[in-house]
């Protein structure tokens, strides 16, 4: 089964989200309807980035690596390059 690493951007924060997920369109709506905790007061959200994975657990290596101080810089850095063009 196919997993997703994805990155969600706030609308109106400066804030990114990194999850894990079988079906992104589906958990972008579930962020955005409110469902998920950790999330809720930074809505709306959108997605920024995702990548696709073999399986559950490479996903969960690179949903990690993202989380981390290193991976939080990467995600910064694909943002800025992304307005700059």
């Amino acid at each position: 089964m196919v997993h997703y690493v994805y990155v969600l951007k706030s609308k109106d924060h400066f804030r990114f989200y990194v999850g894990m997920t079988v079906n992104v369109e589906r958990r972008v709506k579930e962020h955005n309807s409110g469902k998920t905790k950790s999330t809720k007061g930074y809505r709306p959200w959108i997605l920024f980035f995702y990548e696709e994975f073999e399986d559950r657990i490479q996903a969960r290596k690179r949903e990690k690596y993202l989380k981390s101080g290193i991976g939080k810089e990467f995600i910064k850095d694909k943002w800025f390059r992304s307005l700059t063009g």
